[in-house]
């Protein structure tokens, strides 16, 4: 009598924790994950720094999909003249990808790069006088390129960043 009873038995101990899962999709993203993409690509030093802080901890938003990936400045130097631009590249980088992926990119794309350009004189910020004006000047070169060239498909791990700074 007892083996008639295991082979059931075993069966729905094994299925029960399956029944607890939600039934979601292993795909599927958060449907907050528009927001949260939106309020990581704002022009605002708050917005700059909840995606830095994200960046930091990419593992809590794995649920999300987000492509983390970059190139940096792509072909242009990270740190032009010593202005570190480099983290500034990469959430450029981070929402032209993501945008592209969501297939939103071309009504997101100017404020993506009004983004980068507020990184970037945000990093200028710390400069005085003549390096303020070489930071300035610098980081408006970095944002006409992007302004001017950035319509190109982004491809994971290729200049693709779309950008030609």
């Amino acid at each position: 009598m007892r083996r008639r009873f295991a082979v059931p038995f075993a069966a729905v101990a094994l299925s029960a924790p399956l029944a607890l899962l939600p039934a979601v999709s292993a795909s599927a993203a958060p449907a907050d994950k528009p927001q949260v993409l939106s309020s990581w690509t704002q022009t605002s030093a708050s917005s700059y720094h909840s995606w830095t802080t994200a960046r930091g901890n990419q593992g809590a938003w794995a649920a999300y999909g987000f492509d983390w990936s970059t190139d940096y400045c792509s072909t242009s130097p990270d740190n032009p003249f010593g202005f570190p631009f480099q983290t500034a590249c990469a959430r450029h980088d981070f929402g032209y990808r993501n945008y592209k992926a969501a297939s939103t990119f071309s009504a997101n794309k100017s404020r993506i790069d009004s983004a980068f350009y507020s990184d970037l004189k945000r990093v200028c910020a710390a400069y005085t006088g003549a390096k303020l004006t070489s930071c300035n000047s610098t980081a408006w070169t970095y944002y006409h390129a992007v302004d001017i060239f950035g319509v190109a498909p982004a491809k994971a791990g290729a200049a693709g960043s779309s950008r030609a700074a």
